[in-house]
Protein backbone atom coordinates (compact mmCIF):
# COMPACT_ATOMS: atom_id res chain seq x y z
CA UNK A 1 0.00 0.00 0.00
CA UNK A 2 1.07 3.07 -1.14
CA UNK A 3 2.31 5.25 1.91
CA UNK A 4 0.94 9.26 1.72
CA UNK A 5 1.51 11.65 3.99
CA UNK A 6 -0.81 14.90 4.14
CA UNK A 7 -0.54 18.25 6.33
CA UNK A 8 -0.84 22.02 5.83
CA UNK A 9 -2.12 21.88 2.22
CA UNK A 10 1.08 18.90 1.39
CA UNK A 11 1.31 15.89 0.63
CA UNK A 12 4.28 13.72 0.99
CA UNK A 13 5.10 10.55 -0.09
CA UNK A 14 8.09 7.95 -1.87
CA UNK A 15 8.66 7.21 -5.34
CA UNK A 16 10.58 4.76 -7.03
CA UNK A 17 11.93 5.95 -10.48
CA UNK A 18 13.23 3.75 -13.28
CA UNK A 19 15.15 5.91 -15.57
CA UNK A 20 15.42 5.24 -19.24
CA UNK A 21 12.05 3.22 -19.84
CA UNK A 22 10.00 3.00 -23.32
CA UNK A 23 7.60 5.65 -22.13
CA UNK A 24 6.36 8.13 -19.10
CA UNK A 25 4.26 6.19 -17.24
CA UNK A 26 2.96 5.12 -13.46
CA UNK A 27 4.45 1.19 -12.97
CA UNK A 28 1.80 0.45 -9.91
CA UNK A 29 3.46 0.51 -5.99
CA UNK A 30 6.52 -0.81 -5.13
CA UNK A 31 7.14 -0.95 -1.39
CA UNK A 32 5.33 1.33 -0.16
CA UNK A 33 6.40 3.79 -2.91
CA UNK A 34 4.72 5.18 -6.02
CA UNK A 35 6.30 3.72 -9.21
CA UNK A 36 7.34 5.63 -12.17
CA UNK A 37 8.98 4.84 -15.62
CA UNK A 38 10.52 7.72 -17.10
CA UNK A 39 12.32 8.11 -20.19
CA UNK A 40 14.82 10.28 -19.05
CA UNK A 41 18.31 8.93 -18.20
CA UNK A 42 19.64 9.41 -15.02
CA UNK A 43 22.48 11.77 -15.40
CA UNK A 44 22.66 15.82 -15.13
CA UNK A 45 19.19 15.84 -12.89
CA UNK A 46 17.38 14.78 -16.15
CA UNK A 47 15.19 12.17 -14.36
CA UNK A 48 14.55 14.47 -11.54
CA UNK A 49 13.50 17.12 -13.89
CA UNK A 50 11.54 14.90 -16.40
CA UNK A 51 9.71 13.49 -12.80
CA UNK A 52 8.59 17.04 -11.39
CA UNK A 53 7.25 17.67 -15.08
CA UNK A 54 5.23 14.38 -15.46
CA UNK A 55 4.00 14.60 -12.08
CA UNK A 56 2.68 17.94 -11.99
CA UNK A 57 1.34 17.33 -15.23
CA UNK A 58 -0.38 14.32 -14.13
CA UNK A 59 -2.06 15.97 -11.17
CA UNK A 60 -2.71 19.59 -12.89
CA UNK A 61 -0.67 21.24 -10.38
CA UNK A 62 2.17 24.19 -11.57
CA UNK A 63 5.98 22.78 -11.63
CA UNK A 64 6.48 24.29 -8.21
CA UNK A 65 4.53 22.67 -6.24
CA UNK A 66 6.35 19.62 -6.57
CA UNK A 67 9.79 19.38 -4.02
CA UNK A 68 11.91 16.65 -3.85
CA UNK A 69 12.94 16.41 -0.60
CA UNK A 70 15.17 13.90 -0.28
CA UNK A 71 16.82 10.74 -2.93
CA UNK A 72 18.07 13.18 -5.41
CA UNK A 73 20.98 10.50 -6.92
CA UNK A 74 18.50 7.71 -5.54
CA UNK A 75 15.97 5.78 -7.69
CA UNK A 76 13.85 6.46 -4.44
CA UNK A 77 12.48 9.61 -3.29
CA UNK A 78 10.85 11.53 -1.18
CA UNK A 79 8.45 14.01 -2.68
CA UNK A 80 6.43 17.12 -1.59
CA UNK A 81 3.42 18.87 -3.35
CA UNK A 82 1.00 21.40 -2.45
CA UNK A 83 -2.44 21.66 -3.41
CA UNK A 84 -3.14 17.70 -3.75
CA UNK A 85 -5.09 15.36 -1.28
CA UNK A 86 -3.89 12.14 -0.49
CA UNK A 87 -6.97 10.81 -2.12
CA UNK A 88 -5.23 12.13 -5.83
CA UNK A 89 -1.95 10.41 -5.02
CA UNK A 90 -3.84 7.08 -4.37
CA UNK A 91 -6.03 7.36 -7.08
CA UNK A 92 -2.41 7.56 -9.51
CA UNK A 93 -2.11 3.68 -8.59
CA UNK A 94 -5.61 3.09 -9.12
CA UNK A 95 -5.66 4.54 -12.89
CA UNK A 96 -2.23 2.35 -13.51
CA UNK A 97 -4.18 -0.97 -12.87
Amino acid sequence: MLEVQEREGKVIFSVRVQPRASKDEIAGEMGGALKVRLRAPAVEDRANEALVEFLAQLLKTPRSAVRILGGERSRTKRLEIRGVTQQQILLLVVQDA
